[in-house]
This record gives C-alpha cells, structure tokens and sequence, in this order.
C-alpha cells in the first residue's frame, strides 16, 4: 500500500480500506481505483470482490421494518431505489485507525439536507482536502424525500385533473363508445353510442408517479454522489464533543472549520390531545396509499395551502383551521383574498380566528377517525376527520447536538449566527432550516451554504443580508415574493399591474389571472420588495429578484422588451406604471 497521509481511494480514507482488509498479498498487487488526491491502493482481486461484496448490500421488500423508522414506505422497488441512493442499507463509513492516521478535517458537516450537500460538495470540488460530511437520517433532507420534490409531484398531478374538467372549454371532449342493443322485431344487431366519461382520482398511481420521478431525482443527492464530489461520507448522528471535535459511531472527528445544517422538522402544537392522536406531518403524508375522505389541516402557511387545494381536486372533502382573522395576516390583503378564493373554488372549507380546545381520537386504527374542537370566536366548531395534517410552522434540529460543549449559542429559532454565518463558536458556522431567523427555503439553504464555505473555508466576508431570497407557494395561482412584501407605509410606493387583462392569461383561460404589485422606495425607483399571484409567478419573479440583486430600478424593467405575449409582461406593466407616474404632460 502506497499513500500519502491524505489519500483517498473511491472516496473512502486508506486507513478505512485496511480495517476491511487486515491482510492482502503484496506480491500479486493491482491498482484499484484513484483520486485527485490518491497515489495508489494495492488489493488482490479477492480483496477486491470482498470489498464490493460488503459494499452492495441494498434494500429489499423484506426490510419494511427498517423503513419504516426512517419513515418511508411503502417499500415498493422505487422507493428501494430511493433508499439505496440516501440511506445504503449497512453502509461502511469510514474507519479511523487512530487521531494520528485521521489528522484534522479541513471541514466536517453535519447535515445532509441541502445546505449540507451544497456545503459539502462544494467545498470538495474547490479543492479542500479533508471533508467530511455527517449524514443521519435521508440524504437529500426534507426537499427530496419529503418536501419539494414529492410536493409537487403531487400538484402536477392535481393540475392535469383540473385540467381534465375543463376541457370541454377547449373544444376536447372525452367519451366512450358503449355498445347497446339495436334494431327493431329481435335484430341481434348493435349500436353504439357516445357517452361523457367521468374523470376519478387513481390515487394509487397518484403516489406511485411521485415515488418514481422522486427516485429519479435522488441519485444527485446521494453518498455515492457526494464522495464523486471529493467528501468523505459518515452515516450517523454527529454530536459535539467539544468546541472542536465531534463524535459520530464512536469515532472522533477533529475540524478545523464545522458547518451544522441538520435542518428542522414540523412544528406540533400545544393542543390538548394532539399529541396522542395519530395526525400526519409532511414527514409521513407522502406514504399515503389511500385518500382520506375526510381531512383536516392545522395551519395555513405554504404546506397547508398547497395540500389543501391538491387533496381536494383529488376527491377529499379538505378543511384549512387557521389561527388568524385572515391568510397572511402580514401580508397584502388583496393576496390573501385572491388565494383564499381560489382554493374555496375547489372546494377547501376554511375556518379563521380558530381557537383550539381538543383533538379526540375516536379511532387511532383503520378506519382512522378523529375530531378537532374548538370555536371561531363565535360559535363552536366541531370538525371531524379521517387524516389530521398539522402543517403549522417549523421547528429546528438543534436537540441533542451538544452545542452547549462546542460553545454554540442557540434560541428557539436556531442557531443564532452573525452576517458572516458565524456561530459564538467562530469555526463553527450554520446554514439553513436549523439557523434563527431566516426564510425555511431549499433555495436559501444552498445560498448560506455557498457563503458559509466562501467564509468558513477561504476566510472571506460575503454577508447573509446581502442575499436576495424570493419564495413561492405553488397553489393554482402561485404566490411568489421578494423583499418587502407590507404594501402599507408611508415609505414605499406601490405599481399594480392586473393580469387580468393579459392576453396571454386571457388565451390560457385562466380562472384567476392575479396581479404584480412593486414595492419601491418613496419617490423612486429602487425596487424594495414584490408580490406576484398569477400562474406561473415563481417564474416570474425571478426577473424582479435579478432587478434587485443587481441595482436595477422598475425603469429598467419597464424598458425592457417582453416578448407578447407572455405573463411576463404584467411585470413589465408595473414598470410602465412607474414610468407613466413620472410623465411630463403636455398641457
């Protein structure tokens, strides 16, 4: 065996390679695989089948117990695909001979999710040496397994049934030809006739579709891919040890610089009785194999809207509970009634000012029954169902960490950083879900991540205020923003343009066309913040955010040729609106 201190042969350390092998034959020795960072790995070809032996074990039908705890089933073949590739069954992580054969990690993160993988691999491909990062639960975190990803595969399939409904309004028709008796004096002859199809939810497939695209998006976010990326991969739970050192499988990793990005996890409610009743998260509502008739959501954020319109164009009867008089209750008002509108259209039931007095479980097996009471400030509210989504906020992963060893000061929110992303622990930094006060974003993970390395590793100081963060809610129509989204103040002006007279909306047959508004500094142009509902206003709002981020005012995007006709060019509109403010009239 020839190697450097540093070596690393198929993205496994050389001191991990000899614990699998204690003995091999020198004489009959080939080289086994190399790296940027790899001189050469000696191995007889037993050797090395051994190695791939212990290395290829993979999930079966039969490990549903094991899926189970890590919350993902049914374990049909795409789901197995899906584990394989975020979770390998009886992964080997890397074996420490001792602290002298380790050395010291460049950089060690914790976390797996987006800013963990982002963190990690980019840190590796600009050439860090020592990388290592720690992974607990499901590569990939809440955005594949159980966010974005399998999310939207479900609103893609309740927007094809939407459209489905409607197409009649298009000059389609479905229908079936049924054959019925015909001829008159006992004719055996048969006519057939056309008659209108009805348009069902096949739920089964529903979900199976979303298992599958979401296996397919999963190889990226893999160990495999993240040591072709140049980092060393654990499997398991990180814990501080120290301000400088973590234990994970009773092995202690020193580091020079540490990110934590373990990410966060629903919020549950204190509500009498909550606790014991067999609600649903977004960590298991995506295991779902039959579709409740009956469900009931506790919130009315981001994943409580987008569910609650999906699950009813699906075929269940859906209830939206929400604390507050209104949806959005800091936001624009016209946003709230336009979103709130749509969803009643297809057929969601909300009840505002809801005051929680108990969730009864009636039945905590098949069939699932349960019962939310309480009052709308006016009269008493009993609400029964068959699934309880609690989609209530979001909680981060800082429990059991040890941060209190490493020195790393922590609220209710997170991790408290500075601008840089600096912990009170100074080589210790945290990017996404997990970190205080900060928008719970995939996006927004992988743009920390990108600053904790530019900070944490190459010592610069590009600054977490710096960022320019949009969201969207994906409902039918989207809720996309940016900056400041509080159209009240004295500050700010405000430049609406209506998509309802679009002629690209009005060609699309959109039901409910929505606006632009731009919010930019009193008596300018600089654009402070926007809000789009409209179809398609997550791609819309990209145009505004590069406007801000780059120092372009609402002039220039007034200016700027659209092509026609586009959506896009409501954004435009709410540029002309400024430039029309700002006209010289002949008088």
């Amino acid at each position: 065996l020839f190697a450097s201190e540093a070596s690393r042969v198929d993205g496994m350390h050389i001191s991990s390679l000899l614990s699998l092998f204690p003995t091999f034959n020198p004489n009959t020795r080939e080289v086994y695989g190399t790296s940027s960072s790899a001189i050469v790995c000696g191995m007889t070809v037993d050797d090395k089948n051994a190695f791939a032996s212990k290395t290829a074990a993979k999930w079966s039908d039969n490990d549903i117990e094991e899926a189970r705890k890590l919350t993902i089933w049914p374990l049909d073949k795409y789901n197995i695909q899906l584990l394989d590739a975020v979770h390998p069954k009886d992964y080997v992580s890397p074996k420490l001979a001792d602290e002298q054969a380790c050395g010291v990690y460049d950089l060690v993160v914790i976390g797996s999710g987006a800013g963990g993988l982002v963190t990690s691999k980019q840190a590796a491909r600009r050439g860090v040496r020592r990388v290592a990062l720690i992974s607990e639960h499901l590569a990939g975190g809440d955005c594949l397994n159980v966010g974005c990803v399998p999310s939207k595969a479900l609103i893609r399939s309740a927007k094809s049934i939407r459209e489905v409904k409607k197409c009649s309004e298009f000059g389609v028709r479905l229908t079936a030809s049924v054959a019925v008796p015909g001829g008159a004096g006992g004719d055996q002859t048969q006519d057939t006739v056309d008659v209108d199809v009805q348009v069902i939810t096949d739920f089964e497939r529903v979900m199976s579709r979303m298992r599958k695209l979401r296996a397919t998006i999963a190889p990226v976010d893999s160990h495999e891919a993240t040591e072709e990326a140049g980092a060393t991969v654990f499997q398991g739970r990180g814990v501080f040890t120290s301000p400088n050192t973590i234990n994970v499988n009773g092995q202690t990793l020193e580091f020079k610089t540490c990110v934590v990005a373990t990410g966060g996890r629903a919020t549950i409610p204190s509500i009498k009785g909550l606790k014991e009743a067999p609600y649903t998260t977004n960590a298991d509502l995506f295991n779902l194999t039959k579709l409740p008739k009956k469900m009931v959501i506790i919130g009315s954020g981001v994943v409580a809207l987008e569910m609650a319109q999906t699950f009813a164009t699906f075929g269940s009867e859906v209830t939206v509970l929400n604390r507050s008089p209104r949806l959005f209750p800091r936001g624009d008002g016209d946003v709230a009634l336009s979103i709130e509108t749509a969803l009643v259209s297809e057929g969601v039931k909300f009840v505002h000012n809801v005051q929680y007095d108990e969730v009864k479980t009636v039945s905590a097996a098949d069939p699932v029954s349960m019962v939310v009471l309480g009052s709308d400030g006016h009269e008493k509210m009993e609400v029964e169902c068959d699934l309880l989504l609690v989609a209530a906020g979001r909680t981060p992963n800082t429990s059991n960490l040890g941060l209190e060893d490493a020195g790393i000061d922590y609220d209710r929110g997170g991790i408290i950083v500075d601008d840089l992303l600096r912990s009170s622990n100074p080589n210790v930094l945290a990017v996404g879900d997990c970190v205080s006060g900060v928008p719970r974003l995939t996006h927004m993970s992988g743009e920390m991540a990108k600053v904790a390395v530019q900070n944490g590793v190459f010592n610069d100081s590009w600054k977490l205020s710096s960022l320019v963060i949009p969201a969207t809610m994906y409902t039918e129509p989207e809720y996309a923003s940016v900056g400041r989204t509080d159209t009240k103040g004295d500050d700010v002006d405000v430049f609406m343009a209506s998509i309802e007279h679009n002629d690209r909306s009005i060609l699309e047959g959109e039901e409910h066309p929505g606006f632009v508004k731009v919010l930019c500094a009193k008596g300018t142009d600089q654009i402070v913040g926007a809000i789009i509902v409209s179809s398609r206003a997550g791609e819309m709002i990209n145009e505004i955010v590069l406007a801000m981020s780059q120092g372009i005012g609402l002039t220039g995007i007034g200016r700027s040729i659209h092509s026609y006709p586009t959506l896009g060019e409501s954004v435009m509109g709410a540029g002309l609106s400024y430039i029309r403010s700002q006209w010289k009239i002949l008088t």
